[in-house]
Order: structure tokens, then sequence, then C-alpha cells
């Protein structure tokens, strides 16, 4: 779903409508990089709210200078950073593999599949942030190395040396672990 009518927003249109557009198409995006940074599904929850009210806020004043995507999961990004700086966060981490509520499988392969998606997903989960973030940038959202580069404040050069990283290091803990 394209979004360019955003490059030439004026004040006649209806916010309301747009933004339930962008929910629509990128609202999962938002869910899955917020709960990769942070771990929580509550927390997670909190945070793609405010994402959403911040670009009600904001869709008036976005330039187009990146795609709506790289937009969205900058804005899910900064929200994340405040929340790690809050005193809060520094006297309670979360911990635990939580996972989105889901209808269950219809069949053996696929409930197999899920089995060991979870696996991946958990390998994943426990990589360091830097790397973590990088890989789901790139895998999940499917965003080029110069998006990435662009959203995290790094050179391209970084973005391919933290990816390599992150995929070894899933190879190998997956590999040593006798998994997939």
């Amino acid at each position: 779903m394209a979004f360019e009518y955003l490059k030439s927003l004026s004040g006649g249109m209806d916010k309301n409508v747009i933004l339930e557009d962008i929910m629509l198409a990128y609202g999962d995006d938002v869910w899955n990089y917020a709960f990769f940074m942070t771990r929580n599904k509550e927390l997670t929850d909190d945070i793609t709210q405010e994402v959403f009210v911040r670009v009600y806020e904001r869709l008036y004043s976005y330039r187009g200078e990146a795609s709506v995507k790289t937009w969205l999961l900058t804005i899910t990004r900064n929200l994340v950073k405040d929340h790690w700086r809050s005193s809060w966060i520094r006297r309670v981490i979360p911990f635990g593999l939580q996972t989105r509520e889901g209808s269950s499988p219809s069949a053996e392969t696929e409930a197999m599949g899920l089995m060991v998606e979870e696996e991946v997903w958990h390998v994943v989960l426990e990589l360091p942030r830097k790397l973590r973030e990088v890989l789901l940038l790139h895998a999940h959202h499917q965003l080029t190395h110069a998006e990435i580069a662009g959203l995290l404040s790094l050179s391209e050069g970084t973005v391919k040396s933290r990816l390599y990283r992150a995929r070894a290091k899933v190879s190998g803990l997956l590999n040593k672990e006798g998994k997939p």
C-alpha cells in the first residue's frame, strides 16, 4: 500500500482515515519491532499505542524524507529508548519469552513449523540488542542496509557487520542446540 499522498498533505484531509490506513498497513510491524526491543507484551502494547498517537499528532508535519515504514520504526525506536532511559527500567528488567495470542495450528506440519519458528525467535531474542535490532530490521521488516543505517544512525558498514555477526550467532546457537 502506497502512502505517497502523505508527502503532500493538506489541512483538509481527514487525519483519522489516514491514521487508520497507516495502522492497518504497519501496525503489526510496529508491534513486532517494539516487542523485539522490549521483550514485554504489555510494554509493547503501550509503546505501539503511543507510536500511533505521535503519528496522529505529527501527521501533517511528515516530510517524506523516509518511507512511512521507516518513519514509524524510527518513532518506535525512539519511544523504546526513552523507556530504557527511565529510572523504572533501570531497576526492573522484564524476563521471559512472551508471544502474541493466536489461533492454534490446524495440522501437525503447521504445529512443527511453529515449534521451529518459536525456537528461532527464542534464539534471536537472546542476541545482544545491537545484533537483534539489525537482524529484525533486515530480515523481518525488509529494510535495506541504507535504511537501517539511517534509522540507527550507523554507517552501512557497521550495519553489514552487525547483520553478519547476528546471522552467524543465530546459526551457531541453533546448530549447537541441534536445531534446524
